[in-house]
């Protein structure tokens, strides 16, 4: 006997048990994105407490980055083969497991594996985005997705007066023993309140593929030594035999990786989906929005830091300068129901287009405006909320147009895009703020030229974003030809494979959205085959 057409939300939950696994789910993408400005309020004190120079100790940020960067296309693709329940207990044993290794010595080396390790659950987040998308019923999604997306911003707004206020009144261990701690914490939870993803044919033909280690390793040596180059390449110069050297072979690894790829059965990243308008264009602009977004965090705790004699800086502590950063993250949290709205009204595109349009006004508003404390506090939350609506948009858009065997992958490669981001930013802006500098009682300092022409930068790139954003694929028009199903698929899904479609795909809406749905249309477009008796 044929069942009802079913996709994986749809096997209805006890409305009471789908609110905490939306929290935990969320909860474990901020306690991942923690661990990026776990040690920004150690930064001066570093080369004290592990015992080496200032460039050796740069070390226990940016490995973060590093692993931060390279984990989240891995896990997502072992998430969509193996079960992304199972990835995201794995990756908050790396958390834990690097907690720990820091929390334990006071030597370099430990300590920057450990921070590495840290560094490797950000899988969590696509691996969560993608498992919202599995067990949530559609008039739950919207939100939850935008949540899930933000938690990124959200844990490293939140992360820095929390650092900040246990590192000023605790030994510097702790911080990593809390990680530890949080992290066994949220094993526990999603192991208990996360159901496993009812699998389905293409899931269970996704588990029996063989795992491409060969592209695995590539992917890993050509983001490293990219990465390292855009991280480093200020430090050791941009023109030394050491950044020429890993830059070139950083990226002829990556043209071979990307050559084997296009042979292999199950690649690590599928680049012909990938290449796909939408995915393609939402990744592209993913980059300028995080070099856009991550401008805010180099700018704030700096200005704030610097002493009010030079006539520009505030001379707050870290706890304060971290506390008027925060409402970037509040905002992110509040913003989250009016993104699903905006989404399941508008589509995923106009939410991502009113995003960088409004992180734009928030830069262009704080060229002019740095002048107080409740100014800096103003913008931080006008690009939060662009942000919030971007980063809400991104996943909409790349699960509408990839295989469902295939959710994780793709969203890991976009939360990679967001990284390339911020590391982009960090290099440009730091050589920006290391050029326009003065000197106050003998030390030097960004000037506030500086900040407003990082301000510039940002601006720029924001509205750069826009552009790029416009080549997304809109929503089909009302009274368009639907693309026929094939037999084998639910009647309300359209198969984007079948039709070559880059666009949103159309469904039937009285079997997706509820009355008074908040959830993303969108994200239906390629659930798995009927379930079947």
């Amino acid at each position: 006997m044929t069942q009802e057409p079913v996709r994986p939300g749809s096997q209805r939950r006890d409305d009471r048990a789908v609110g905490p696994i939306i929290a935990t789910l969320a909860c474990a993408g901020v306690v991942a994105s923690l661990m990026y400005t776990l040690t920004i309020p150690l930064i001066p004190d570093l080369p004290r407490l592990l015992h080496s120079s200032a460039s050796n100790t740069a070390w226990a940020v940016t490995a973060t980055l590093l692993g931060a960067s390279v984990a989240p296309p891995i896990a997502g693709r072992l998430g969509d083969m193996y079960g992304k329940k199972r990835l995201m207990l794995v990756s908050l044993v790396l958390l834990i497991v690097g907690s720990l290794l820091c929390a334990t010595t006071s030597s370099l080396l430990p300590v920057v594996s450990g921070r590495a390790l840290q560094g490797m659950a950000s899988g969590l987040i696509p691996l969560g985005i993608s498992m919202m998308r599995d067990v949530l019923p559609p008039a739950r999604l919207g939100a939850a997705l935008g949540l899930m997306s933000s938690s990124l911003g959200i844990g490293g707004a939140l992360g820095i007066p929390f650092s900040a206020l246990v590192a000023q009144h605790a030994d510097w261990h702790v911080l990593f023993w809390g990680a530890a701690v949080l992290g066994v914490i949220m094993m526990v939870v999603l192991w208990w309140v996360v159901p496993a993803p009812p699998p389905s044919g293409r899931d269970e033909a996704a588990g029996r593929a063989r795992f491409d280690t060969v592209g695995a390793i590539g992917l890993l040596v050509g983001l490293l030594a990219v990465l390292l180059v855009i991280s480093k390449g200020s430090d050791w110069g941009w023109t030394t035999p050491t950044t020429l050297g890993l830059g070139l072979g950083g990226v002829v690894v990556l043209l071979v990786w990307g050559w084997w790829e296009l042979r292999v059965p199950t690649p690590v990243v599928d680049l012909r989906v990938t290449a796909r308008r939408q995915v393609l264009m939402t990744n592209l602009t993913s980059v300028i929005v995080g070099i856009a977004m991550y401008a805010l965090s180099l700018v704030v705790p700096q200005l704030m830091q610097i002493p009010t004699g030079t006539g520009f800086g505030f001379g707050a502590s870290m706890v304060v300068a971290g506390l008027c950063f925060a409402p970037f993250g509040v905002v992110m949290v509040l913003a989250s129901p009016i993104t699903a709205r905006i989404i399941a009204t508008f589509g995923a595109k106009a939410s991502l287009m009113i995003g960088v349009l409004i992180v734009a006004i928030g830069y262009a508003v704080g060229i002019a405006f740095l002048n107080a404390i409740w100014q800096v506090i103003v913008v931080c939350a006008i690009v939060g909320l662009g942000v919030a609506f971007a980063y809400a948009a991104m996943p909409t858009l790349i699960m509408a147009a990839v295989p469902p065997t295939e959710t994780a992958a793709a969203n890991g490669l976009n939360t990679l895009m967001r990284a390339l981001g911020t590391s982009i930013a960090s290099a440009l802006i730091g050589v920006v703020l290391s050029h326009l500098t003065t000197t106050y009682a003998g030390a030097e300092v960004p000037t506030l030229s500086g900040f407003r022409v990082t301000f510039v930068i940002a601006t720029v790139a924001a509205v750069a974003a826009l552009a790029v954003a416009a080549f997304i694929p809109g929503r089909r028009a009302p009274g368009a030809a639907l693309p026929t199903p094939r037999p084998e698929t639910a009647p309300a899904v359209v198969d984007l494979l079948s039709t070559g479609s880059t666009g949103v795909a159309v469904f039937d809406p009285a079997e997706v959205i509820a009355p008074g749905s908040t959830g993303v249309a969108t994200l239906d477009a390629a659930d798995g085959p009927v379930a079947r008796s």
